[in-house]
């Protein structure tokens, strides 16, 4: 597999990962990161999603030195906006294609900027799961949602194709950013099944686990 560079904004938020194909909604009120949205909005709309790497001072992007990220995110497409009157932004990422960190750029913007490698990655749209893999989803899904007391319409979950199924419970589940990286960089549909399905197990199960649904207000 061959490089394909870019320079792309880098949006550091710890505990949110996207992946291909899926969405992301978020919230922009930061100077900075408005500055992002407007300058992505004027050129190709597009915006990197990246983790901090979790530190003593908890990897906190609004920390004012640059803290650290993974070395893995996922390039998003603005597929939709909405700008409030005091300058604050909603808006809906769809993530295109995962990247690996070539080295940041200091351009002069408020926000980060790197060089990034799109090629990185295979991001064609994965075979379907295996029945039984599909079923254990499914039913450690309920197992965790009971757990945690959440209100899930599961014959709409039920609907879901695969790779929508897997990929909403990675991003969603309070799992740390330890667990959401490995689930980003999973390179195949079926790994990561495998690792939300031992996530959600792990938590449900550890002690304490069912206070987790705490991190979800």
């Amino acid at each position: 597999m061959g490089t394909k560079p870019a320079r792309i904004p880098l949006f550091p938020l710890a505990g949110a990962i996207l992946l291909p194909r899926s969405q992301l909604p978020l919230h922009i009120f930061e100077p900075r990161y408005r500055e992002m949205v407007r300058d992505a909005l004027a050129g190709p709309g597009r915006i990197g999603m990246i983790q901090p790497i979790p530190t003593l001072g908890d990897g906190d992007s609004s920390q004012p030195e640059p803290v650290p990220l993974f070395h893995a995110g996922c390039l998003g497409e603005i597929v939709a906006v909405e700008e409030l009157d005091d300058g604050r932004f909603n808006i809906v990422l769809h993530g295109s294609n995962r990247f690996r960190l070539i080295a940041e750029r200091d351009l002069g913007t408020a926000y980060r900027q790197a060089d990034v490698d799109l090629a990185a990655f295979d991001d064609s749209e994965p075979p379907p799961l295996a029945l039984a893999q599909r079923a254990d989803v499914e039913r450690e899904a309920k197992r965790f949602g009971d757990a945690l007391g959440l209100a899930v319409d599961w014959s709409a979950v039920g609907q879901l194709d695969d790779e929508m199924l897997v990929n909403a419970i990675a991003q969603v589940a309070p799992f740390d950013a330890g667990a959401k990286q490995a689930l980003l960089e999973e390179p195949t549909l079926a790994g990561r099944a495998d690792l939300v399905v031992q996530l959600m197990q792990f938590q449900r199960l550890a002690p304490g686990g069912a206070d987790v649904g705490q991190t979800l207000q």
